[in-house]
């Protein structure tokens, strides 16, 4: 389950919490989002008799840190949302992605699977265009792999072994 937690933000600074978790997994677009926080500080407002007109992030859980500030919730955030859920891709490579600045959009475009090392990577990009031969351990065997990755890197990112193509 995707939440963010608000507290209302005239209270907070008066030095009472009066929290609101929301279930962001109901949620689909920013204009809901909005609307949803409006009407919890116009219920509160007419409950406690205070103007309750603005709130802060106290908590969130599901939601990658890039998509949450200290009063609200980023506007791209929903197209991150929609992307996960029309994608085959897991939630965890777009959470990779968004750490890597690619925009939700691009990911199933960029990414290029996940491995275990830089090394690994290299050398499974090596042996998909063919330039490792089937069967033969030599040159495969003498190549300096870190050396290979370690330039292959300069057009490729990785987060949580999760590898994309960050130079287009």
């Amino acid at each position: 389950m995707t939440t963010i937690t608000l507290y209302e933000l005239g209270a907070y600074n008066n030095s009472q919490l009066i929290p609101q978790t929301f279930n962001l997994d109901l949620i689909d677009s920013q204009q809901d989002w909005l609307e949803t926080v409006g009407e919890w500080l116009h219920a509160l407002t007419e409950q406690t008799g205070q103007l309750c007109e603005e709130s802060i992030v106290c908590d969130y859980e599901g939601i990658p840190a890039g998509y949450v500030g200290e009063y609200d919730i980023s506007p791209s955030y929903w197209a991150y949302k929609q992307a996960v859920e029309t994608s085959y891709l897991d939630e965890e490579v777009f959470e990779a992605a968004a750490e890597l600045d690619i925009e939700p959009e691009m990911t199933e475009e960029l990414y290029q699977g996940e491995y275990y090392s830089d090394e690994d990577f290299a050398y499974q990009l090596a042996d998909d265009l063919g330039l490792v031969p089937d069967g033969i351990d030599w040159p495969a065997s003498y190549i300096d792999w870190n050396a290979a990755a370690r330039d292959l890197m300069m057009d490729y990112g990785e987060s949580g072994g999760h590898y994309f193509r960050t130079s287009y």
